[in-house]
């Protein structure tokens, strides 16, 4: 059960005074770094896909591929959407398989902050996925990520963030306490005192943006007061622009892969630097031990139809393909037909569902409520629904559990 969820994952963090890091990737090089990197300290990652990065990959392919890693993983993984734009991105974030998102409003007023963030919470907590919120601004200074995130910074308030959780209900919030995206300029000051006060008055894990460039004195400080997630993208950049421009020095004449061949270890070597500093190292086992895990559920609906031909059955499934896999949670919509001509049951849906919450939550939408029923319960009398849980191959007997759905 590598992939876990995360809200499990960052409260253990959070009690027991250690940070995860969230390493931001750009391509498999960064993926398979980042993942061997906490293969080989034992420790928890967050995977985290930056919608300021989409221009740099293709998301649904890194997604897929994220994913794969993270289930094949013998340590604790989550996948987060970090500076998502919007609601729908947040929604797409979860349909590809995030199971941590977190959509940026911090450059909105106050009011229009919680209103736009409320508006994700509540679609995300309906598919069991928790939520990053931030408040105040980290800006950019230097470096490929600092453009993204111009301005100046805003210092989160205390008291605005009391506020500001009690309204959104986010799970952890992402705090500016003069840490900037990119590269720092000069000695980093940290503003400690805001820290203590902000975690004093949440007591929720904390998250910090531009995470490169901090003393280890500053992270240690950082941890104490709370912060248990530290976005890391910069220091990974830039040691594997470091090992390529190595490369080119050593061989004019190196291919593309000549040139990418020790940027996984530079990556790796930074990765794992970062978590032991940070305390994550050998935590793998205890958190398997104590993380959900996160897995998805299986809708199942097997049924014959009546009064309408074959023509208007496949119409009918693919109107609900299209229709029902934009409902939030939803991973996929698969329909079928009996390959046995004398089946008992001729026809099938195999709907995917994130999170369990999602049984809930799909069944009262309004958009499967309508096809439903208006579409398909008045010409599919004869069905029979059943929600599974998806089980990983795994020693010993399988531990499937199937109940009745509220679909049925």
């Amino acid at each position: 059960m590598p992939l876990v969820d995360m809200r499990d994952l960052l409260q253990h963090a959070y009690r027991e005074r250690y940070a995860v890091g969230a390493f931001d990737l750009v391509g498999l090089d960064f993926l398979e770094a980042i993942m061997a990197g906490a293969k080989a300290t034992r420790a928890p990652v967050i995977l985290s896909l930056a919608e300021s990065h989409f221009e740099h990959y293709d998301f649904e392919l890194a997604m897929a591929a994220t994913v794969a890693a993270a289930r094949r993983a013998a340590v604790p993984v989550a996948i987060h959407l970090d500076h998502g734009a919007t609601l729908e991105s947040a929604v797409r974030g979860i349909h590809l398989g995030c199971n941590g998102v977190m959509v940026d409003a911090s450059t909105q007023v106050f009011d229009e902050n919680i209103a736009r963030t409320r508006a994700v919470v509540e679609m995300a907590h309906a598919c069991g996925v928790p939520v990053e919120g931030e408040l105040g601004y980290v800006a950019g200074v230097e470096g490929e990520d600092a453009e993204k995130h111009s301005g100046e910074v805003i210092y989160t308030v205390p008291s605005e963030a009391k506020t500001y959780v009690a309204r959104t209900g986010v799970d952890f919030l992402a705090v500016s306490i003069g840490t900037v995206h990119g590269r720092l300029r000069g000695e980093p000051k940290l503003d400690f005192a805001r820290l203590k006060e902000i975690n004093q008055t949440l007591r929720l894990p904390l998250v910090i943006h531009g995470g490169t460039g901090l003393s280890d004195w500053q992270y240690r400080q950082l941890i104490e007061h709370g912060v248990t997630k530290i976005n890391y993208y910069t220091a990974l950049a830039d040691a594997a622009g470091a090992s390529i421009r190595a490369r080119a020095a050593q061989d004019a004449r190196a291919g593309y892969t000549g040139l990418l061949k020790d940027v996984r270890a530079a990556i790796r070597a930074e990765v794992e630097r970062c978590i032991k500093l940070w305390g994550s190292a050998g935590r793998a086992d205890e958190l398997l031990k104590v993380c959900r895990s996160w897995t998805p559920v299986q809708h199942v609906i097997i049924y014959n139809v009546k009064g309408i031909s074959d023509a208007e059955v496949e119409a009918m499934m693919a109107r609900g393909r299209e229709v029902l896999a934009t409902i939030p949670g939803v991973l996929r919509v698969v329909t079928g037909r009996a390959v046995a001509t004398e089946a008992r049951y001729r026809f099938s849906w195999l709907v995917e569902f994130a999170h369990r919450a999602v049984i809930d939550s799909y069944r009262d939408h309004p958009l499967h409520r309508q096809f439903a029923d208006q579409v398909f319960r008045p010409i599919a009398g004869d069905r029979i629904s059943i929600d599974f849980d998806h089980v990983e191959a795994a020693p010993g007997p399988p531990a499937a559990r199937a109940r009745e759905s509220a679909t049925n």
